[in-house]
């Protein structure tokens, strides 16, 4: 089936669906317009993304050659420079570099107060100066983990979640990871890298399985992908986390990521302040 575009019945969304890509869409200004926009740069991505699969699927380094396709494009800029720390495909930032981009046409087309384009969790903000956006955070059986405000002069502008429970499979046991960043096609490569972080290599409480032999055209191949977690003492629960602290501090002290915050069973840690959940679980800030 070719793309779909439907108001959702509240009558201030739109739903744009086309293959595994689901957006929905919110726009404060001159709505109608950045829905015109939005539907009709929508129509391309997903064939645009298929003529360049196989080489977005490969691993990258330093050398791989930049793509075609503009959404291709921004999925290469943000993995491009995750790619020395960690196995990283151009597909860790692909949900992120679509909502991007479907965002840019909004705004170029249209005066937008405030707009938000979210492919499945992965969020790319629009915020004019005095405006501020709030989204829920919650575990992946829908349990409430607070809220999350951004405002226009933080200056973010994605919000992407990874995780064992999310979408795309993972090479660590993280139960989330959310990710500010200046573009939610940034934040989507490196909340990937940073859920896979979060590990217990060896650990005996942890199931693993070959990517591929769970989807067969994964872009992580026969890499073990954690496939169960049991549950865990409050010390591996710590030293797991704190895996991936590490790793989302060294992605801000290079300027890749505003802000991280990594949940596994109960317990939280955060690279600052600005991700404290309004409601939280047993919390662990360090």
């Amino acid at each position: 089936m070719g793309p779909t575009a439907n108001m959702l019945p509240d009558g201030a969304r739109l739903h744009l669906q086309h293959g595994p890509i689901d957006l929905i869409i919110g726009a404060d200004g001159q709505r109608q317009t950045a829905f015109e926009a939005a539907t009709c740069r929508f129509a391309t991505i997903l064939d645009e993304l298929v003529a360049e699969l196989p080489a977005l699927r490969a691993p990258m380094s330093a050398m791989t050659s930049v793509p075609e396709g503009a959404v291709a494009r921004r999925m290469h800029d943000a993995a491009l420079p995750l790619c020395g720390s960690a196995y990283v495909t151009r597909m860790a930032a692909v949900a992120g570099a679509v909502a991007d981009e479907v965002l840019l046409a909004m705004t170029h087309a249209a005066e937008l107060r405030r707009a938000y384009v979210n492919n499945g969790g992965d969020i790319a903000l629009h915020l004019a100066p005095g405006t501020a956006f709030t989204t829920a955070m919650q575990t992946h059986d829908g349990q409430d983990l607070g809220r999350l405000t951004v405002a226009a002069e933080d200056g973010i502008g994605g919000i992407a979640t990874s995780g064992r429970h999310g979408r795309s499979l993972s090479l660590g046991i993280a139960d989330s990871v959310t990710v500010l960043a200046a573009s939610a096609a940034q934040a989507d490569a490196a909340a990937t890298l940073i859920g896979n972080a979060v590990d217990l290599p060896g650990h005996p409480g942890i199931a693993r399985r070959a990517a591929n032999a769970i989807t067969e055209d994964s872009d992580l191949g026969d890499k073990p992908v954690v496939v169960g977690c049991a549950k865990l003492s409050a010390f591996d629960r710590q030293a797991a986390l704190q895996a991936g602290k590490d790793c989302a501090l060294a992605f801000q002290s290079q300027n890749m990521i505003c802000a991280a915050g990594i949940f596994l069973q109960g317990q939280v840690m955060t690279t600052n302040e600005h991700m404290l959940p309004s409601q939280k679980p047993e919390f662990l800030y360090a």
